[in-house]
């Protein structure tokens, strides 16, 4: 195997791009340190999926078993009115928009079956951050919240849509709102939903509760941002506009929003993008949402950042670790799979809330329309076809 050049490689983020990351590069002999701020990894958080390419990463990780073994394995969902009346009842592929061999995981599942992959042969630094990140010709001296200083060849932010990386080396003025925020927290199962999913929609908001076990549900609000949203560490400020917005949205949300605040991994955050020309600067580069998030509303941020983790490892290997000539190659091979998920989840914002009763109604005949077609397939075609395409816009390297 050619010498490699700088070998020490510090990853900033534990959640996925991180991981996966460390994982190639250990497998192709670097030594990568992962420093995460959290004391231990993130549980929870909502479904998501891995479509088209992220899943042959998945497969050439050897990651496949393990994959299908957290698989939510969703046998659906119905539509409901603000009585629990059903609108429209889909299957798994439908209301998942999944094409096949495309699978669905918990984010909080996924980081673990990640992190156990990695873990015997890759340190872990937890609750612990960045605090300064100084380049030189031969290195970056990165000192830390609670750690002694160190030097490492380069370093990489895996630290997700508010980058304390990138805002260190980049600067700010990346990340683009789309005009909404979504709020996702456990639940009690008093429904008794089975790997099943209900969904309320009314102007503006959009409600549901989906389980993947029997003992335990997700509740996951999605509505229009407000002209000033409370800051992202204040939890009280977050709840509490939750619970003003979806105040009279009906149907079960009053039992599912008292339970938001004794909820052990409340989420809330806005659906936004980061848009960036270049996601490296000298001896720092970006990966995953910190580079090029998509947006949750995409379904593609977890497929761009194990797919962007695979192909940023592979160019440093093929460059024998020159960061210049590797960082350059990523940004080539990269760019156009971004750009296309980056319009993809500019679109699903536009439609995924129904801004007028009027539109309600048109979404709610749309969906009662498609569930009893004869041929769903048919319908679910030209549903797809941007999906697909924005999953499979790379052809990935053998490395």
């Amino acid at each position: 195997m050619t010498q490699l050049n700088n070998k020490t490689v510090l990853i900033s983020g534990a959640s996925i791009a991180g991981p996966a990351l460390a994982f190639w590069l250990r497998r192709y002999g670097f030594t990568p340190t992962v420093v995460e701020q959290t004391p231990a990894l993130r549980e929870g958080g909502y479904k998501v999926d891995l479509r088209g390419v992220a899943m042959r990463v998945i497969d050439r990780m050897g990651l496949t078993p393990a994959l299908k073994q957290y698989s939510t394995n969703m046998r659906g969902g119905q539509w409901v009115n603000a009585v629990g009346k059903p609108i429209a009842t889909l299957g798994p592929d439908l209301i998942g928009l999944r094409a096949p061999g495309d699978d669905e995981i918990l984010r909080g599942d996924l980081a673990h079956i990640m992190y156990d992959a990695t873990k015997n042969d890759v340190e872990y630094v937890f609750g612990d951050s960045i605090t300064s990140i100084t380049q030189s010709h031969d290195g970056v001296a990165v000192t830390f919240a609670r750690s002694a200083p160190r030097v490492f060849d380069l370093v990489i932010g895996a630290d997700g849509l508010h980058s304390n990386v990138r805002s260190q080396v980049f600067g700010e003025g990346f990340v683009r709102p789309l005009g909404m925020h979504a709020c996702v927290f456990s639940v009690p199962n008093h429904l008794g939903l089975d790997h099943w999913e209900l969904i309320h929609a009314a102007p503006g908001r959009v409600v549901n509760i989906y389980s993947t076990a029997q003992s335990a549900a997700k509740a996951q609000f999605i509505f229009r941002s407000p002209d000033s949203p409370p800051d992202r560490r204040d939890v009280a400020a977050q709840q509490r506009l939750v619970a003003d917005v979806f105040a009279d949205a009906g149907w079960e949300t009053p039992t599912l929003l008292s339970a938001m605040p004794r909820s052990p991994d409340f989420y809330f955050d806005s659906s936004s993008q980061v848009h960036m020309d270049s996601w490296s600067a000298g001896r720092v580069a970006l990966v995953g949402d910190a580079a090029h998030s998509p947006s949750p509303l995409s379904g593609q941020g977890t497929s761009l950042a194990l797919v962007g983790a695979y192909v940023l490892a592979g160019e440093l290997r093929a460059a024998a670790g020159d960061h210049r000539v590797a960082f350059e190659r990523y940004r080539e091979e990269m760019r156009e799979y971004v750009d296309v998920n980056l319009k993809l989840g500019e679109s699903n914002a536009s439609q995924m809330v129904a801004g007028s009763k009027r539109q309600l109604r048109m979404q709610n005949l749309m969906m009662r329309y498609v569930s009893v077609l004869p041929w769903k397939d048919l319908a679910l075609r030209p549903i797809l076809k941007p999906l697909n395409a924005a999953a499979n816009a790379i052809v990935l390297k053998d490395y």
